[in-house]
Formats: C-alpha cells, structure tokens, sequence
C-alpha cells in the first residue's frame, strides 16, 4: 500500500524520497518523479515529514532505530503500519526527547483505497502534530480521524480489525447457507446487499467468493497478525473476545490450507472445509 500513497503525494506535488527492503519496488516509482534512495537515513535527513509503512512491530522498530541517529528537531515521523500500540506509545515518547512529532495512523481501505485516496486514516499522537499532517493525509484519505494520544490510532486500526473479520465471517456463511440452500448466491447478494444485512464485506468481497476469486487486496497473512496484536492488547485491557477467538481459529485453517498469501475471503475456504466435517 506504501507504493499508492506515495504515489498520490507525488501527484499532489510533494518532493517525495522512497526507500524499500526490496530496492526494485521502490524503483517502480522513479517514473512517478519519485527520489530513490539507497537507505532509510539518506531520506530521512532532508524530509521535513517520514512515512513508515512496513508489515510489523519489529519492522517499525527497526526502522525506528535505524533512522533516529539522523533525526533533527522538528522533524515529523508517521507511522501508518499496523503494529502494537503499547510499541507505539514507547517510540512516541522516545522521539519526543530528541524534539521530533511522532504519529500512528494506520489505515482500512485496502490497496484499492490507497490508490483511489479514499482511506480511512486513524490517528494517534499531539494535536499539533495531527493538525501539521493532515493537508497531506487529505491526499490520502477520505476520512482522517484523529483518535487522540500516543496508541490511540492503533487502537482504533485493531477495532476496526475485529469488525472487519467478524463481518467477512457472517457474510462467507451467509453465501454458503444460500448455495447449501439451493439458491444462486449472487442472487441472494443482490437481494440482501442493500438491506440490513449491507456491509463493506458483503458486496465488495461477496462477489469474490462467489466467483472463487482469492486475489489479495489484504493477505490472510497481515489480517492474522493484525488479529494477534488485537490479542495481546485484548490480555492487557483484560477483556474477553469470543468472536476475535473464532477469527483467528478461521484465518489459521485458512492459513493452514495453504492462503496465507490469499485475500482475506479465502477465510470461505477454511469455512468450506469446516463445514464439510461430519
């Protein structure tokens, strides 16, 4: 999603600087005008604001520990991965001794949403910091929520995560209850899709898992770690997620099936082969 956003900065008109671990894919935007640099720290020192987008809490904190030597004062740093707030909260405070902005804003939308700049952004951190980031968050998103301090944004990511997987959930069962039923799903997505049963899931991955479509617009893989942190904060807060159980159960067997690099309807497939037991 990183490639996509950068992007829509790029045509918005900001000098954008890029860095991947995989040097051909951040290659793939020098046509876009974009800056390729060799390392992190060569683009860090002349940005006035650092996006990190990578898949996981060591990944940022890493990255974190790689770039901070290059760090100045009153430079801006945004996380915009899916990690642990508890992570973030400690990295917001250990920044703001060296006099840099810290944000977590993770995103839901997907590839498709960071393409067409239509994101849902959630953000943690400073005031100040948010109302200094958000001209170019409107290049990026369509609704940019500032959620409050440090962890705040990624709190709200993991809730909008338990959503999101509990809804696919009722919507895969759904269409396999109509087809065991003997009616023709995509039917029955239509018939239903503008109604009380209306979801994000259902009409955007419905069609998909009628058509037997497990092209990734979010891998089985990241859903099942952002599931994991959603776990361990669940343990800190000490509250009890029956349905988040489930989830995780599902994703696995569909991990297990051998989807972890499938899009997150290819929990349908783990559902058939459950549904199937005797």
């Amino acid at each position: 999603m990183g490639a996509p956003m950068a992007r829509r900065l790029l045509k918005a008109g900001h000098k954008v600087s890029v860095f991947n671990r995989s040097a051909e894919k951040a290659q793939r935007l020098a046509a876009d005008g974009a800056t390729i640099v060799s390392d992190p720290v060569s683009g860090v020192a002349d940005a006035e604001i650092i996006f990190i987008m990578v898949p996981d809490t060591p990944d940022v904190e890493a990255t974190i520990a790689h770039i901070k030597p290059a760090l100045r004062n009153g430079q801006l740093v945004i996380d915009m991965s899916t990690i642990s707030p508890q992570s973030e909260r400690a990295t917001a405070a250990h920044l703001r001794e060296a006099g840099v902005d810290y944000l977590d804003a993770p995103v839901s939308g997907g590839e498709s949403g960071a393409i067409e700049g239509t994101l849902a952004i959630m953000v943690g951190g400073d005031r100040s910091a948010f109302d200094r980031a958000k001209p170019l968050f409107e290049h990026l998103g369509k609704r940019i929520a500032y959620m409050g301090p440090s962890g705040a944004g990624q709190m709200t990511k993991l809730a909008n995560q338990i959503a999101v997987s509990v809804t696919l959930e009722a919507a895969a069962e759904a269409l396999a209850f109509a087809k065991a039923g003997g009616l023709d799903p995509s039917q029955v997505l239509e018939a239903i899709g503008a109604g009380a049963a209306a979801s994000w899931q259902l009409n955007n991955l419905g069609p998909k898992i009628i058509a037997n479509d497990w092209r990734a617009g979010f891998f089985i893989k990241l859903i099942r770690k952002d599931l994991r942190l959603v776990g361990e904060a669940a343990r800190e807060a000490s509250i009890a997620l029956p349905g988040l159980a489930m989830m995780t159960s599902m994703f696995n067997t569909a991990a297990a099936l051998g989807h972890d690099m499938d899009g997150t309807q290819a929990v349908a497939l783990a559902l058939d082969s459950v549904a199937k037991v005797k």
